[in-house]
């Protein structure tokens, strides 16, 4: 029988998660967290197989933060990243951190628990993409790999001169970057087009 931690800082996510897990005859539930912080703690007391982590936590570091740290020191625990969001930049992450398995909550055809059978025995289940969302008129595989980083810069209220600053490009790149998505998205402005790209998870920068 496997030993699982869930880490989710949403209560009716987190209890979905306990309800597979209490249901199964393979797994075992032996704790439930509201945050990442603390899981160290528990990998240093306890014997744990498998953590099934959400990536955006309301308070303290981040799942994909915190699978970063816990693989450098535990690298045999295994790790799922499951995550509502589908900032695009999550699975490279993910995969670059030396995360398991990674899966969207709110993506059909995909079975948590087949995903996690077949992490336990050795495999590392990815989804190909992140899902497509709607935003404004277009879809945000509409949007360059480049127009994406831009939009996640966007979203923090940076200027177009902090913007081309972080990106190494130039200002003008970034204001034509910036135009090339409103007429895509229809949007107004630069600040509709930044608040809709968050709420809709489509990018969600590291300095929320």
């Amino acid at each position: 029988m496997y030993n699982v931690i869930v880490v989710d800082d949403q209560n009716m996510s987190r209890q979905v998660f306990e309800n597979y897990i209490e249901n199964s005859d393979d797994y075992k539930l032996l704790y439930s967290l509201d945050n990442a912080e603390t899981v160290d703690v528990y990998l240093a007391m306890y014997q744990v197989d498998v953590i099934i982590m959400d990536v955006v936590m309301t308070s303290g570091i981040s799942g994909l933060d915190a699978a970063k740290k816990i693989k450098k020191t535990y690298p045999q625990v295994k790790i799922i990243i499951v995550t509502s969001m589908p900032e695009v930049s999550y699975i490279e992450k993910a995969k670059a951190y030396g995360v398991d398995s990674f899966w969207y909550k709110e993506v059909q055809g995909m079975d948590f628990m087949d995903i996690l059978d077949r992490t336990m025995k050795g495999e590392s289940v990815y989804p190909d993409k992140a899902p497509v969302q709607e935003i404004g008129c277009a879809q945000s595989d509409d949007l360059t790999s480049t127009e994406l980083l831009v939009l996640r810069e966007l979203t923090t209220g940076a200027s177009n001169q902090e913007i081309s600053a972080r990106l190494n490009i130039s200002v003008n790149t970034v204001r034509s970057h910036i135009q090339h998505m409103l007429e895509k998205t229809g949007f107004d402005n630069r600040t509709e087009l930044a608040i809709q790209a968050r709420v809709k998870g489509v990018v969600i920068s590291d300095n929320r």
